[in-house]
């Protein structure tokens, strides 16, 4: 078992260590409070993945302005300063 390139002998470690620091009474507590934060930060990658996805299947648009500007380029260009 290896969760964020922590095996099981390091979170045996990290455990008894939160145990000593917290007591047993709020280390139920915390643990709930890190699940649901885990959670969170999963929904909110899932979402973001699913937003990029989702821009990088929809065509490129051009803007309407730069299509007025190709319109008056000739006419800049027949203007020209001697």
């Amino acid at each position: 078992m290896n969760v964020f390139g922590i095996g099981l002998p390091e979170m045996a470690v990290i455990g008894a260590v939160a145990l000593l620091v917290f007591g047993p009474k709020r280390l139920p507590e915390l643990g709930r409070t890190l699940g649901k934060t885990l959670k969170g930060f999963q929904s909110a990658s899932k979402e973001f993945e699913r937003e990029i996805n989702k821009a990088m299947a929809e065509p490129e648009r051009l803007p309407e302005a730069s299509e007025s500007s190709k319109d008056s380029t000739p006419a800049a260009k027949d203007v020209s300063t001697d």
